[in-house]
């Protein structure tokens, strides 16, 4: 227990079992699958965190008058794979000086670069009145287990500009996402491009079909374990071929996922032949769509863009799903109609001299990202005047 705060408690957990579903699903039901108790356990349980990952839970649980009223996810990391906001310099620049960067603290979900609540709160507390004592508690946990630093990682905008104040500089970076203006169809979307660049997606997408591929998308019932089992199959033959190493997620985690979050998976599976060849897998809530992992046994032109972008476009149009995120980096999803839009983290350095020097490098580093952005939309296929 802390030793901070008399108004809260604060009590910091070895895994999200130590919490309890009951506890955790109330405090988080209205924050995207990504955040609920049973997505995070899958990763768990399954050996993806936790272990020898170099992800070792610490979530926090803020307790009020003995009544839990608030829980921040959060990890001890002795590396910085799996996070998409990328502090490797920062970590050789504490290696260059003998300083050792790592353990360090992050609230984040792993493996997953989505926008989202970090700190799911109860309704009736106040953020601003509990971040002061809040960024105390956590810089007392960074002294006292000898973790170089606090990086909260794709956090909402409102909440970044409240952490500036207690120390936790903002850093922007940019993803590229899709939004559905409302669209009634696939073709109906295509008429807001200019006329070449609608001509240029309707030939990627006749080629998948000319090559005798069909492509089909899987959700709700129709989400079988064997479809699953095939999705991972070309999950890691992908990394081992780009990357030598299986995936980071293990085979138990998915079908953990398939059991418990059957109602969030949207499988795009392409066949050729009849035979399955590649496939994607996405979660979705009434809100949003989120493309996260993708495998292909074969190498087919532009069968990456059909399954992972166009399949999720579709999707969104027909479940009236107002915005899809499909993943980080890729400026070829630009002229496919995703827009450039700055993510959010934010980030405490315990040694001071290095806290001054990250704070100027993230001034300059916010200059380029800006210029990157007004660039990045000069190139968005939308029409600005009649074709």
């Amino acid at each position: 227990m802390s030793i901070l705060s008399s108004k809260y408690t604060f009590k910091f957990n070895t895994s999200v079992e130590q919490i309890g579903q009951t506890v955790w699903d109330k405090l988080a039901s209205k924050c995207g699958p990504f955040c609920q108790y049973t997505f995070l356990h899958a990763l768990e349980t399954s050996g993806s965190v936790a272990g020898k990952s170099g992800w070792q839970p610490f979530h926090l649980v803020i307790y009020q008058n003995a009544l839990a009223v608030g829980i921040l996810p959060l990890y001890k990391k002795t590396h910085s794979y799996g996070e998409y906001v990328f502090d490797f310099a920062w970590a050789n620049t504490y290696r260059h000086y003998g300083l050792n960067y790592y353990p360090k603290l992050v609230a984040a979900i792993p493996f997953t670069p989505v926008t989202g609540p970090r700190l799911m709160l109860d309704s009736k507390v106040d953020k601003s009145q509990l971040l002061p004592t809040l960024c105390k508690e956590i810089n007392y946990q960074l002294e006292i287990n000898g973790m170089s630093s606090m990086h909260w990682l794709f956090v909402e905008q409102d909440f970044s500009e409240l952490l500036q104040p207690h120390g936790q500089l903002q850093r922007r970076s940019i993803q590229f996402e899709w939004f559905n203006n409302q669209y009634t169809s696939f073709e109906d979307y295509l008429t807001y491009f200019n006329s070449r660049k609608r001509k240029n997606v309707k030939k990627e997408r006749s080629k998948i079909a000319n090559s005798g591929v069909k492509v089909v998308r899987l959700h709700g019932e129709s989400l079988t374990e064997e479809l699953m089992d095939f999705f991972y199959h070309c999950y890691q033959q992908t990394y081992l071929k780009r990357s030598g190493h299986n995936g980071y997620l293990t085979e138990s985690f998915f079908k953990k996922i398939f059991k418990d979050l059957h109602n969030n998976l949207m499988l795009v599976i392409a066949l050729k032949e009849e035979q399955p060849i590649a496939s994607a897998l996405f979660f979705y809530d009434k809100n949003q769509l989120c493309g996260r992992y993708w495998g292909a046994l074969q190498d087919i032109q532009n069968l990456h863009f059909e399954c992972c972008y166009y399949q999720g476009i579709e999707f969104c149009i027909e479940q009236d799903i107002a915005h899809f995120n499909p993943g980080t980096q890729g400026e070829h999803k630009i002229l496919r109609g995703f827009e450039p839009i700055y993510c959010y983290s934010n980030h405490f350095l315990r040694e001071p001299a290095f806290q001054d020097a990250i704070g100027r490098f993230i001034q300059q580093e916010n200059i380029q990202i800006s210029q990157y952005r007004n660039e990045a939309e000069k190139l968005l296929p939308f029409r600005q005047t009649e074709d």
